[in-house]
């Protein structure tokens, strides 16, 4: 199934700051179940979005994550620092006739949590958005349950995303 430009394009501008939380190489976390808290405000209009999930990971998945962060149409590659646990990352691109300008900055608690902190603004708006904040935590849980693989995301309501190869 092919993506319309338009649907891709707001894709790509809505999952920027997530990929700028990931973009950075970093020490290898725990396999298995994580719960992430993620809330994002857009403006105009301060709109809060609060969502709570749990991912199935590897290293397998993490490395595929990271390289999809790496190679967003019209982005170059972010500009990424890691040191003492803090990493920080800054990204530049262009979609469609906006640019888009993310920075992010992480903290990775051992191999078993993280907290991530991204803004990003949209110059014109984009999809009526002139900015994104995002504020995620992660935490280690466990191992992942029998009904999930690396790569599937389990929404509050019990849905099942695939994100990755089954």
């Amino acid at each position: 199934m092919t993506i319309p430009n338009k649907k891709r394009a707001l894709a790509i501008a809505l999952l920027l700051p997530v990929a700028a939380a990931c973009a950075l190489d970093h020490p290898p976390v725990k396999e298995g179940l994580w719960s992430i808290h993620r809330v994002t405000t857009t403006n105009p209009g301060n709109k809060k979005t609060d969502a709570t999930f749990t991912l199935c990971r590897n290293h397998a998945y993490d490395q595929h994550v990271e390289g999809l962060s790496k190679s967003v149409p019209g982005c170059p590659p972010p500009k990424e620092t890691l040191a003492d646990g803090k990493f920080t990352t800054e990204m530049a691109c262009k979609v469609g006739a906006t640019t888009i300008v993310t920075k992010g900055t992480g903290w990775i608690h051992g191999d078993t949590s993280s907290h991530s902190e991204s803004h990003a603004t949209y110059t014109p708006e984009f999809a009526g958005m002139s900015e994104m904040t995002m504020v995620q935590d992660e935490t280690y849980v466990g191992s992942c349950p029998a009904d999930m693989q690396p790569g599937d995301q389990k929404m509050a309501d019990g849905h099942i995303l695939h994100l990755w190869k089954h």
